[in-house]
């Protein structure tokens, strides 16, 4: 990718949800490791219900990213949600992490039902096939943010047809390091740990090329959109 694609989106920016920050201060004023009951939680999160909302939907957005919308997906949410053990987490960033560890777990564990060798690990590191280096977001100029705002976006059909339309092993990756925000190494783990017996070959190495594959795709997928716009 040219230099400067990586200081410029072609993701049109828009404005933090209204709240967001606020129930960030609030969440974190919660999670300071100290003793709550009901009482002081339902105090500090007062008038908060539709950003609470926020964040269970950017959990089913993320779940639906790896299984699909619908009843699979807000089931995940539910899992998430009871394994995650977040009055235990110290920090609005813990509790963040545990939450989407639980959900990933639980539809990796899903997808591997569905198919028992839909994650299977590749058998060797695959050869590097694309012109990106790096296996970052930032490698094709987007940032988390600019993703989420995608999927959530005035494009989110045309995103999520993209998306669904990857083989099952390189959408699954893609979601997890891209969406999820895991490390390479985070990522083969989990694969590893969950999805199933065919997948636990994953290695950090095999990771990074099955995203760097994911990354070209989106950076095509971006180009197109905006010459079509």
């Amino acid at each position: 990718m040219p230099e400067e694609a990586a200081h410029s989106s072609l993701i049109p920016p828009q404005p933090m949800p209204a709240g967001a920050q606020e129930f960030t201060s609030r969440v974190h004023s919660l999670l300071d490791g100290r003793p709550k009951d009901s009482a002081t939680v339902d105090r500090a999160l007062e008038g908060m219900d539709a950003i609470l909302d926020l964040i269970a939907a950017g959990l089913y957005n993320l779940a639906s990213m790896l299984v699909g919308e619908g009843e699979d997906s807000i089931r995940l949410v539910e899992t998430a949600v009871a394994n995650a053990e977040i009055g235990s987490c110290e920090t609005a960033e813990q509790a963040r992490s545990a939450s989407r560890v639980a959900l990933c777990s639980a539809a990796l564990e899903l997808i591997a039902r569905r198919d028992a060798s839909s994650l299977a690990a590749p058998a060797e590191v695959p050869a590097p096939q694309t012109c990106i280096e790096d296996d970052e977001l930032d490698a094709v100029g987007v940032s988390p943010a600019e993703l989420e705002r995608l999927f959530a976006g005035p494009d989110r059909d045309r995103a999520r047809s993209w998306l669904a339309a990857l083989p099952a092993t390189l959408r699954t990756v893609f979601a997890l390091r891209a969406v999820a925000g895991f490390t390479a190494r985070e990522t083969a783990s989990l694969l590893a740990a969950h999805g199933g017996p065919a997948a636990a070959g994953w290695t950090p190495e095999s990771v990074r090329e099955i995203f760097r594959q994911g990354l070209c795709s989106l950076a095509s997928q971006l180009l197109h959109a905006s010459t079509t716009r």
